[in-house]
């Protein structure tokens, strides 16, 4: 039978828990090369998620106060670091290595892990995973800083 509303089901996933799993008119999420938008009948795939923030548009059963006020009503933002998205032509699942709102993010925490990504890139010599992991650690703390800046 036909989905008549043109919504996807959207469940998000960390290993501590399920954060929800409810509909939404689309997503937003951060791939390794970019972000991307999935909207209701998107071609099937399955991508590695990098740090970035996950947006739910249109999402029904909103939480009080789960949606940042930079965000229309209906919105969420989610900060992840990594993880993987399966999208099928009516739902997405979202599996992620962690995953934090806005409000929940520590700044003096991500400028510290900042600080630390570049030192290690500055110390990372000829050795290529070195830098691999700088460039990891300092996207990381870029994208939780970008996200924190956005909460208000």
């Amino acid at each position: 039978m036909a989905d008549l509303t043109n919504q996807l089901r959207v469940r998000f996933v960390t290993p501590e828990r399920t954060l929800f799993e409810r509909e939404a008119a689309s997503v937003e999420l951060p791939s390794k090369t970019g972000y991307f938008e999935v909207l209701y009948g998107h071609a099937p795939l399955v991508a590695e998620l990098g740090a970035g923030d996950v947006i739910v548009h249109g999402s029904a059963n909103t939480e009080s106060g789960a949606a940042s006020s930079a965000l229309p009503a209906g919105d969420l933002r989610y900060n992840v670091s990594w993880g993987f998205v399966e999208v099928l032509g009516d739902r997405v699942t979202i599996l992620a290595s962690d995953a934090l709102k806005p409000e929940e993010i520590d700044v003096k925490r991500a400028q510290e892990q900042l600080a630390r990504g570049n030192k290690q890139w500055s110390e990372a010599g000829e050795s290529a995973d070195a830098y691999a992991e700088a460039l990891r650690v300092i996207s990381e703390a870029e994208a939780k800083l970008a996200s924190a800046s956005e909460k208000h």
